[in-house]
C-alpha cells in the first residue's frame, strides 16, 4: 500500500494491540454538512442510536471488541471554536463505539514536544500523518515506520493523554 492510499479504517482493521490519534486543529472541514446542520441548530439524540450510528463507528466497535485499546486526544484552544464545540457534541458515539476521548486546553500543552501534524499511531509502529489546509480540508495522509517519527508520535501522545480531561469531565 503506497503512503498516500494508507486509509485508516484499513489500518485500524490490522491492528492488535492500540490505536492512538491526536488531533491539534481547532477546526475542521468547516463546510462538513454535518457541521452545518450542527451550526443551524440540529443535535444528534442520543436515545436514537439509528441516527447517528455510521460504519466508521463499526470499524472502532470491532476494533475495541477484539481487545484494541482505541484513544483520541485533542488539543484545543479555550474558550473553543464552534468546530471544537460541534466535535465535543458528537463524541458520545465514539464512546458508545468504545474510544476513550480526552481534551487538553491548549494552555496546558505548552510544554510537550508535538509533531507538525495530527497523528494515527498503530501498534506503537505505525504513524499516519494527516495533512490538512489552512481552512481544515483534507490534504490525505501519509505512512511512516520512522523510528524517530514513531518515538515523537508515542511520547507526544502519552504526555498529552496523562495532562488531558476524560469526555466526560471536560466542559466546553
Amino acid at each position: 500500500m503506497s503512503p498516500s492510499a494508507a486509509r485508516i479504517d484499513e489500518l485500524l482493521r490490522n491492528t492488535r494491540r492500540s490505536a492512538l490519534h491526536l488531533e491539534m486543529r481547532d477546526g475542521y472541514m468547516q463546510d462538513d454538512p454535518a457541521f452545518m446542520e450542527w451550526k443551524a441548530g440540529h443535535r444528534l439524540d442520543p436515545n436514537d442510536r439509528q441516527s447517528w450510528w455510521r460504519p466508521w463507528l463499526d470499524v472502532i466497535a470491532e476494533a475495541t471488541g477484539r481487545g484494541v485499546e482505541v484513544r483520541r486526544a485533542r488539543i484545543v484552544s479555550e474558550p473553543v471554536s464552534d468546530y471544537i464545540r460541534y466535535e465535543y457534541d458528537v463524541t458520545f458515539p465514539n464512546v458508545a463505539a468504545g474510544e476513550q476521548v480526552r481534551w487538553l486546553p491548549r494552555r496546558n500543552a505548552s510544554t510537550i514536544a508535538l509533531p507538525g501534524n495530527d497523528f494515527w499511531l498503530f501498534d506503537g509502529r505505525i504513524v499516519r500523518w494527516g495533512h490538512f489546509s489552512g481552512d481544515g480540508d483534507s490534504l490525505g495522509g501519509e505512512l511512516t515506520e520512522d523510528p524517530v517519527a514513531v518515538k515523537l508520535c508515542a511520547e507526544a501522545f502519552e504526555a498529552v493523554w496523562d495532562r488531558a480531561v476524560p469526555h466526560d469531565q471536560y466542559n466546553v
